[in-house]
This record gives C-alpha cells, sequence and structure tokens, in this order.
C-alpha cells in the first residue's frame, strides 16, 4: 500500500514520529466529547469516502408468541436509506527546521507542541460536526436533527431547575419509547450552573443529575448557549463511522520548514432521531459556531 502519509519523505526519525502520534492521540481523547457516549463503528480504512446511513421504524415491544408468525408484528425496518460522504476533518502544523535539528544535534526533547494544538482544533472539528452539523455537507448534528424531541429549557440559574429539566426530557424519551440508558451534554455554562448543593441535601445537583443520565454527564464548547441534549446511547440510534482516525501526515517542505496536517474522516449516523431530546431557550448562535472557532459558519434555519 502507498504511504499516503509520506512520512519517508519528513525529516523526522522514528523516535520523533512516535512522540508526534503519542501527543495527537492524548490530546484527542482528552479533547473529545461525542466520542464518549457514541459508539464508533470502523475504521473502515483511509480510502473509504462513503457510508451506509439508515433510519429505523418500528419502536414497539418485542413480540411473545409459540409460533413467532405473526403477521401483524411490527417490524423493526429500514425507513429510509441515504449514502452518505466521510469528509476529511483536518488542521496543518508547521516545525521549525532548527528545531528538529537542535533535537537530533543535542538530543533536545522534541517539543509536539504544534502537534497538539492541530490534534485540538480537529477535535473540536468533529464534536462541532457532532454536536451542530455541516449545513455545506448535508449534516444535521444532534441539535438540528429532523425528528429529535425537543423541550423548552427553564432557567437554570434557579436551583432545581437542571434536575427538573433533566427529568423531563428523560420522561420525552420515555414517551416516544426510548428507556435509557441516558447521556447529557451540556453547554459549559450550564454545566458550571449545575455545581451547586441542592436543597438541603449536601450534594451537588449534578450529582443528582448524573443519577438520571448514567451512561454520563458531559460539556462541550461547541454547543451553544444555553443549551443541553439529551440522548439515549446504543448504536441502535446512533454511532460514528469512522474511516481513518486520528493521525499526522507529512505535507511538504517550504523555505526550510516543515509543514505537517493532523487529519481524520469520519461521520455521525442518526438511525432513530427520536432517541434525541434538545432542550432549547431563546436564540441560538448561528449553527456550526463554537466560541474558540477563528472561522464563520453559515447560519442555517432550525430542522
Amino acid at each position: 500500500m502507498a504511504d499516503y502519509r509520506s512520512r519517508n519523505m519528513a525529516p523526522l526519525s522514528d523516535e520523533q514520529w512516535q512522540a508526534i502520534d503519542k501527543t495527537v492521540t492524548e490530546v484527542a481523547r482528552n479533547d473529545l466529547v461525542g466520542r464518549r457516549f457514541i459508539q464508533v463503528y470502523g475504521p473502515l480504512g483511509p480510502g473509504v469516502q462513503t457510508a451506509i446511513s439508515d433510519v429505523f421504524t418500528g419502536i414497539t415491544a418485542g413480540n411473545v408468541d409459540m409460533l413467532g408468525e405473526n403477521e401483524q408484528a411490527d417490524v423493526a425496518r429500514v425507513e429510509r436509506r441515504n449514502f452518505i460522504p466521510l469528509p476529511l476533518l483536518y488542521k496543518d502544523f508547521r516545525l521549525h527546521w532548527r528545531d528538529i535539528e537542535t533535537s537530533q544535534q543535542f538530543g533536545v526533547p522534541f517539543d509536539t507542541s504544534p502537534a497538539a494544538a492541530a490534534a485540538d482544533y480537529c477535535a473540536h472539528a468533529e464534536d462541532n460536526l457532532i454536536f451542530n452539523g455541516n449545513p455545506a455537507l448535508g449534516y444535521e448534528g444532534l441539535l438540528y436533527a429532523a425528528g429529535r424531541i425537543t423541550i423548552t429549557m427553564s432557567d437554570w440559574g434557579q436551583l432545581g431547575r437542571a434536575f427538573s429539566d433533566i427529568v423531563a426530557a428523560t420522561e420525552a424519551l420515555i414517551t416516544a419509547g426510548f428507556f435509557g440508558p441516558y447521556a447529557l451534554v451540556v453547554s459549559p455554562l450550564m454545566y458550571a450552573s449545575m455545581h451547586r448543593v441542592y436543597e438541603n441535601t449536601g450534594v451537588l445537583e449534578i450529582d443528582q443529575v448524573r443519577k438520571i443520565a448514567t451512561a454520563g454527564v458531559f460539556r462541550s464548547p461547541v454547543l451553544p448557549e444555553p443549551s443541553a441534549i439529551v440522548v439515549e446511547t446504543g448504536p441502535q440510534n446512533l454511532d460514528l463511522v469512522l474511516a481513518q482516525d486520528f493521525t499526522t501526515a507529512f505535507l511538504q517542505t517550504e523555505n526550510m520548514n516543515h509543514y505537517f496536517r493532523v487529519f481524520e474522516s469520519l461521520a455521525l449516523r442518526i438511525k432513530r432521531p427520536q432517541a434525541i431530546c434538545v432542550l432549547e431557550k431563546g436564540t441560538r448562535a448561528p449553527r456550526g459556531r463554537r466560541p474558540r472557532s477563528r472561522e464563520e459558519e453559515t447560519p442555517a434555519q432550525e430542522a
């Protein structure tokens, strides 16, 4: 197989490549939020550019009879099948040639912080795709998935409102036939607001919330303020189809300095959008924006 990462053309030793790979992996693992509760399907290989994305129907309970011949039984079946592209998510970085020479000549520890910064940007791009989607590529994201459940978010500045809202969200999911386990993802300010003592219990409100969201409570800077998402986890509802996981490639040498790219390829598949409950309040930030972004995204309408 051809070396599509062109690593043999880079002026790095095996030890330096290992240091970059370790840094990129650790930063991605620490930063990624979606992968903490969404199962990964793959990796399928860097050459895979499309994947099947099915939307399922049939949410009634399983059947019980002696012969298994109930013709009236509801069937879990594919309602809609799409073929989705698997885009590249990437961020480039530069290593100064003198830094590389200093490390190799004098044994100075190799500085991988440029790779770490690129991995951080790439990880946020992944979560932005998962939660906010990408209108230009036709991805909805969890916040805007057609068929999702929505409820009104109350003022979490008042003690106990976060807990009552999450209870209401799980009740809505239960009514729709989704019984958990549930994961909760909130915007940063909403996450901070749950770190208060709940009534006279001596327990933080977030600890009460965790008793409901047993699949985890997470915060993500890509979510607009204020917002929260409750999801019944499991590959029957959603997954991440992964072609290429985080890796680093050599791009080119220019003016004696060396350019690299941290990249991956994946897409979110929402199979049963009714397993998603979005808590909404007020006017949203433009779709696809996040506090740390340097680029403007195209606003999109609500689904």
